[in-house]
């Protein structure tokens, strides 16, 4: 007489999955419960302060600033006040400048490392060096680079053959320009960085195969090379353009915002704001309208990036 072994049920696996899921999920919960809670808690406290008058020189404690609740004055404000939408407009034309021209700078030299030369590695180390530099230090270079008996207009000078005493960081239309050349010197590396990664990733035989067919430099480079880094370019081009709207200490230490208001990036606003004015409700709704701007941008980076995959 033969005995049947019982057959193996399908619920099975799925049992211990599920269990392995609860255990998982219990063992994370504590660690997730914080993370939410750094994260909730800051923008929750923000939304309410967002919604009243309070200050510190109130000498009301931030859990009672319902005692001056304004509801969205703030906000309308906001929405008329000439000199938000000024600093908002120079920070996008900031972002409009550096993030291109630190692409193309990037790229073009990630083009001339992708292969092996005499001296590469030294020359690798020395480009990534200003990325390394602490950002107020590298304003403060800068600051002495473009006063008026400083190196550049000394270099100027050379070239030209007549004495040039440019004042950079006091002229309203040239302060700002001496800003943009010190971010896009700070990180042009670490968009070179970037985009070298995508290009070394990108599969040698296909490019080997393209060269036995005949196809030339620049066939092979928007063919093969381009599409293949599409992900890795939208990812720099994200990131440089968020930290382009948060940029503070080149800008701060070289001109303070000024001359004027000549480089008061959104960054240098909120801060003047928050030290000087010290209208904390107020910079709390900018500080959440920004927060909405570059959740916006990191949304359509996100899309842009489904759509490269």
């Amino acid at each position: 007489m033969t005995t049947h072994q019982p057959l193996s049920t399908p619920e099975a696996p799925a049992r211990g999955s599920n269990e392995e899921r609860r255990l998982g999920l219990f063992l994370t919960l504590p660690a997730q419960c914080l993370v939410i809670f750094i994260a909730l808690f800051p923008i929750l406290m923000q939304i309410y302060i967002s919604l009243t008058d309070w200050s510190p020189l109130d000498g009301i404690p931030w859990y009672r600033a319902h005692e001056l609740w304004i509801g969205l004055l703030n906000y309308s404000d906001l929405a008329s006040d000439p000199r938000f939408w000024s600093a908002m407009w120079r920070t996008v034309i900031v972002m409009a400048i550096c993030v291109p021209v630190q692409f193309l700078l990037g790229l073009g030299l990630a083009i001339l490392f992708v292969d092996d030369f005499v001296g590469r590695r030294t020359l690798y180390s020395t480009i990534l060096v200003p990325m390394m530099v602490v950002p107020a230090v590298a304003g403060y270079m800068f600051f002495m680079l473009f006063q008026s008996g400083g190196p550049v207009n000394d270099l100027l000078s050379m070239v030209t053959g007549q004495p040039v005493t440019i004042a950079w960081l006091s002229d309203p239309k040239l302060a700002l320009f001496a800003a943009i050349v010190s971010d896009i010197w700070q990180w042009t590396p670490l968009m070179f960085l970037i985009l070298l990664a995508g290009m070394v990733s990108v599969p040698q035989d296909q490019q080997m195969a393209a060269v036995l067919l005949g196809a030339s430099w620049w066939r092979r480079f928007f063919t093969i090379v381009l599409p293949r880094m599409k992900t890795i370019i939208i990812i720099a081009i994200a990131i440089r353009m968020i930290e382009n709207f948060k940029v503070f200490d080149n800008f701060y230490i070289m001109t303070g915002g000024g001359p004027g208001v000549a480089t008061e990036t959104i960054s240098i606003y909120i801060y003047k704001v928050t030290q000087q004015e010290l209208i904390w409700g107020y910079v709390a709704a900018i500080a959440l309208a920004i927060l909405i701007v570059l959740s916006v941008v990191s949304a359509l980076a996100i899309a842009k990036l489904r759509k490269a995959q």
